[in-house]
């Protein structure tokens, strides 16, 4: 395929995730499942949300971090009656199995059990999501909150829950590996257009989602990843917790999360600039039919949105990006 029938498919994506509906198969992400009697308490101790207030038919995005709040990944936890089902990034499930199975201690009744072969993870996309949703006979999900699931009546053992796992709107499908096919197939009668991983990279990069090795990294906390919808402050101690209340209380955030419209090609580490003064860095970049653009940390004392930098050689302006906030919190 020729890079102009790319950007040309690429620009279509672009648009149906705006006005139509895409479909990605994201049966390569991780999928643990948590059980036994001390799941919700365990989960709501080792990663940032109100996992323990949640109800089975209820989710919600995570972030799990380490002792000094750095992250190690962005999850989301859906509450099923017996367990709780975490689609996790796909080069991070190995890690977080283990990273898991290390706080639980011998009277804990808890059991983690990696569910990513037998299980498979369809994301729709887009504003016309409800009516692929309503071909599939889920209509009951639509208008629900984030996170908030059902099964899929015509297959045994699956979800649909609210959210695309991006900015845009859309549904997250969970099921059988056997049903994949199946139900694939309905999506594609349905009208929704498949898209590859790669189109998924660049519509994650447009919008802002971080991403493991990239945005999400020791090297940051959750709160400069802009992620403050996956944070509880009310709730009790959690790992990470301290150091996360602290940078909330004194607004000591030093650097945010943005995109960068580009004038070119950039190389993502390349140093953001201002003349001489060294501003952050860039973690991701892509390019569109019509421009460059990535995602990169800019010092909080520098500014926000606006800001005309340097990305190495590149000229560069500094823009919101809708999947991550800026702001703090208002109690």
């Amino acid at each position: 395929m020729s890079t102009s029938a790319i950007d040309t498919n690429d620009a279509a994506a672009i648009q149906a995730a705006q006005e139509g509906v895409l479909c990605i198969d994201r049966s390569f992400w991780g999928r643990i499942k948590v059980s036994d009697g001390d799941r919700l308490r365990f989960l709501h101790n080792q990663s940032t949300n109100d996992i323990q207030s949640l109800k089975p038919g209820q989710g919600c995005d995570t972030v799990f971090v380490n002792s000094t709040a750095r992250t190690l990944d962005l999850a989301t936890a859906y509450i099923l009656e017996d367990a709780v089902l975490l689609l996790v990034s796909p080069n991070r499930r190995e890690f977080l199995m283990q990273w898991l199975d290390r706080y639980i201690f011998f009277a804990d009744k808890v059991q983690l059990t990696d569910v990513t072969d037998e299980t498979a993870t369809i994301s729709l996309i887009g504003p016309q999501s409800d009516a692929v949703v309503e071909k599939l006979g889920a209509a009951a999900i639509i208008g629900e909150a984030y996170g908030n699931h059902i099964s899929i009546p015509s297959v045994s053992g699956s979800l649909i829950g609210v959210g695309s796992g991006l900015a845009s709107p859309g549904y997250t499908l969970i099921l059988p590996a056997s049903s994949k096919q199946e139900v694939w197939s309905k999506i594609l009668e349905a009208g929704a257009v498949p898209i590859s991983d790669s189109t998924w990279d660049k519509l994650r990069i447009l919008q802002g989602r971080p991403a493991p090795e990239q945005e999400l990294t020791e090297e940051y906390n959750p709160l400069e990843a802009g992620l403050w919808q996956t944070i509880s402050f009310n709730k009790g101690c959690y790992i990470g917790q301290e150091t996360i209340a602290r940078l909330n209380t004194y607004k000591g955030v030093k650097q945010h999360l943005y995109g960068i419209k580009l004038s070119g090609y950039a190389e993502p580490g390349s140093v953001i600039t201002i003349g001489d003064e060294k501003l952050g860095k860039l973690t991701s970049y892509t390019k569109t039919l019509d421009s460059h653009f990535g995602l990169g940390y800019i010092r909080t004392k520098a500014g926000g949105a606006g800001l005309k930098v340097h990305v190495g050689e590149v000229e560069g302006e500094v823009v919101e990006i809708p999947f991550v906030s800026h702001d703090y919190p208002q109690f």
